[in-house]
């Protein structure tokens, strides 16, 4: 009996790291800010690239590659998962070294409830009353923030939809994280190169060759720190209920509102708090009957 105890524990902890390190990330790119944007995209995507290669080659498993490569149909999905991975990425980038990391950090929160939303309308998925009720409140506070600014959230809402439309298509994909991570930069590897080769060796607007090595050694790292936390929220996964890991999820965005509000002094307004008072009422909400709806299942099915 203590065995699986010890195992929890082990995972809970994999599923801390985890989302403690995705919430600290705005750090990270922080660092790399004398790079562009799309620059440090680029290097995003190669160097995961060959991070997950060498892992892959360690443990022996290209032949997961190849087996999802000849099939037409999972080679369509994986390079669909590509694009919105790859789109997710430069919007949070941008948006942390473009001062909206309060922003980006709102739309983490969302996701979970527009992934609910998409399972309800695409996988015909049923929602009882409060998960709707919730889902409302969601939509109330991004309205809040839409009315007061007179503009639309759009970074919040395109990292929202990006990834829960991503987490869409890696359900029908179905790898496992690194194999679903070598998959995914193999496919946009060519135009991520490319584009650093462009912009170094023809361009001359490159920020790597001209970089002192620690800001080398920070670009090249990037593929470290995209891959690891993949590998530790696996192995935390395996193990933790999907209850727990569905709250733990929203350690990473209140990490970023922290960061953004305490380190980088973003500007968090009355109007911001209404907003994510609505939306964390919300999940809120979500979180409970979520519960009490899989405990009613349970005892219908006894």
């Amino acid at each position: 009996m203590k065995k699986p105890n010890k195992d929890m524990k082990s995972g809970i902890l994999y599923t801390f790291i985890a989302y403690a390190s995705w919430g600290l990330l705005p750090i990270y790119w922080k660092l790399l800010d004398s790079y562009s944007s799309q620059e440090i995209l680029a290097h995003r995507i190669f160097w995961s690239f060959i991070f997950v290669s060498v892992l892959l080659i360690f443990k022996k498993r290209w032949q997961n590659l190849k087996e999802f490569i000849k099939d037409k149909k999972r080679l369509f999905f994986i390079f669909l998962c590509g694009v919105l991975i790859s789109v997710n990425w430069f919007i949070y980038i941008w948006a942390v070294n473009h001062g909206h990391l309060i922003e980006a950090s709102l739309g983490y929160y969302i996701n979970p409830l527009i992934s609910i939303f998409l399972g309800t309308i695409i996988l015909r998925e049923q929602l009882n009353g409060w998960q709707k009720v919730a889902i409302g409140f969601a939509g109330i506070g991004v309205a809040v923030l839409t009315f007061s600014y007179g503009s639309f959230p759009w970074i919040a809402l395109c990292l929202a939809l990006s990834f829960a439309f991503y987490g869409l298509v890696k359900k029908i994909v179905n790898a496992d994280a690194i194999t679903g991570l070598a998959l995914e930069t193999f496919i946009m590897v060519p135009l991520a190169l490319g584009y650093l080769l462009y912009i170094e060796l023809y361009q001359g607007t490159g920020s790597f060759i001209s970089s002192p090595l620690s800001l080398i050694l920070l670009a090249i790292g990037s593929g470290v720190i995209t891959a690891m936390p993949l590998l530790w929220f696996a192995m935390g996964a395996k193990v933790v209920p999907l209850s727990i890991i569905g709250i733990m999820q929203y350690l990473s965005p209140t990490i970023n509102l922290l960061l953004g509000v305490l380190l980088y002094k973003e500007s968090f307004t009355k109007t911001h708090f209404i907003s994510f008072s609505f939306i964390w009422l919300g999940l809120i909400l979500f979180s409970l009957s979520y519960t009490k709806w899989l405990r009613k299942v349970e005892h219908t099915q006894k």
